[in-house]
């Protein structure tokens, strides 16, 4: 397979302004991709976008640039990311687009593609997109422009359709529910469906202004849903991230619920109500609490590489629906072809209220092993620190001391000259320790 120069794991992403998230760059990005779409005979593509202020230029460039290539568009305007991919699919659309960068700052943004059945696009069509780009960009005849108009009732569809994922005999009646949107692309959206289901809703981070997406907010800043809970007394706490697709509780006591033990409950409550399919595929940074659990409960687990992307792949080759990562995005193909972290969140609470347990209660069986993550720079030029005699025996003395109750992990980072060295043990003294140890092997190769 070729290599792709701007597509990576989940999309295009930068700073704005930089040399992909501009308006010439996504211009020609929209037209490439409606000549490579048109070439498979449709003529329909939606954009939704989340909050940030970047989203209206890069809207309107690929407007352009779809227009050109003679691709009608069908707008949504803020809407979540798994939503596009909901619309994309039920519209019979060839692809959807979505304008974010997820969990980042403002500053940045980023552009992903779904295809017609709401899955990320094929490698395939993201290199002939690539390709498409080397061409003098064109312009069709007039009248075969295309045509923009406005989806008006997209959030209300999806509002439903999330709701069409809680069981009808269930009802939120007499829960408070702490709702933290991150001034991203749920904050109409996640409040109308818990509300609608009966709970009470106490809204944090809806009040988007363009510049505060994230910002000390949602699933990657999780003080202000902590203290939330505790100040209402809230049964629980939701956090999304900026486009929607993590999701990060809080438990009545104030503790944080990670994508790890979201995933532990539902497997869990699918298990016991006869509906799990498979097992469940975690990724290489995913807790061996969760790893242990499951298995003593008899449930398969596969880790795939870090990212959806990955776990996507693991869960299509095995036909099995459950799995994510530990930040938060949550994956069931029961009910959502992507992450989508308003519905993960819905079947934690239809696992509590069929156990009538509370969200402390419900992940008790779930031992959280401590886990330490150093990031540990080297020079470009230097040998690679994985391959080095000293860190290869320092990471074997690390798994024999620990004898099958702990866990080593090193990879490069993918986007910065950066080793990872995370350690999973039964203490936090040992993960503490021997990541510290092996990060300082790292730190020696010249």
């Amino acid at each position: 397979m070729s290599k792709r120069q701007y597509f990576g794991t989940d999309g295009i992403r930068g700073k704005v302004g930089e040399s992909v998230i501009n308006p010439e760059f996504v211009t020609k990005l929209g037209w490439a991709a409606g000549k490579v779409l048109a070439n498979r005979g449709t003529n329909k593509v939606l954009i939704g976008k989340d909050t940030r202020i970047s989203g209206y230029m890069l809207e309107s460039s690929l407007e352009s640039g779809l227009s050109a290539a003679g691709i009608n568009i069908g707008l949504l305007g803020p809407m979540p990311t798994p939503a596009i991919a909901y619309l994309t699919k039920t519209f019979r659309s060839e692809a959807g687009i979505v304008i974010s960068a997820s969990h980042n700052p403002y500053y940045d943004n980023g552009i992903k593609f779904f295809s017609s059945t709401g899955h990320k696009l094929d490698d395939e069509i993201e290199l002939a997109i690539e390709r498409q780009m080397l061409e003098p960009m064109t312009c069709v005849e007039s009248d075969k422009l295309g045509k923009a108009s406005r989806v008006n009732d997209a959030a209300g569809r999806y509002i439903e359709y999330c709701k069409g994922t809680f069981p009808s005999e269930l009802s939120l009646s007499g829960m408070k529910i702490v709702v933290d949107c991150a001034h991203g692309a749920t904050y109409h959206i996640a409040p109308n469906v818990l509300s609608e289901l009966g709970a009470q809703v106490i809204e944090v981070g809806t009040k988007p202004d363009g510049l505060n997406i994230n910002h000390k907010v949602g699933a990657t800043s999780l003080r202000t849903t902590i203290e939330t809970v505790k100040e209402h007394g809230a049964d629980l706490g939701f956090a999304l991230d900026g486009d929607g697709d993590r999701i990060m509780m809080v438990d009545e006591n104030g503790e944080v619920i990670d994508g790890d033990q979201i995933i532990f409950i539902i497997a869990r409550d699918a298990l016991r109500s006869g509906k799990l399919k498979g097992g469940v595929v975690g990724t290489k940074m995913s807790n061996l609490g969760m790893e242990l659990a499951l298995k003593q409960l008899g449930i398969p687990f596969e880790r795939a590489d870090v990212g959806d992307r990955y776990v996507m792949e693991q869960l299509l080759q095995k036909n099995w629906s459950i799995g994510g990562e530990n930040s938060g995005h949550v994956l069931n193909l029961e009910y959502a072809s992507t992450g989508d972290g308003i519905v993960a969140g819905l079947q934690v609470i239809a696992a509590m209220l069929r156990a009538n347990m509370s969200l402390s209660a419900i992940n008790a069986g779930f031992k959280k092993f401590p886990q330490r993550l150093i990031n540990v720079k080297f020079s470009a030029g230097s040998q690679n620190p994985l391959l080095d005699k000293q860190v290869i025996e320092a990471v074997e003395e690390a798994e024999k001391a620990m004898d099958g109750t702990g866990r080593v992990l090193l990879r490069k980072s993918g986007t910065e000259p950066l080793i990872r060295v995370m350690v999973e043990a039964q203490s936090k003294e040992d993960s503490d320790k021997w990541s510290e140890f092996i990060a300082q092997q790292v730190k020696n190769v010249k």
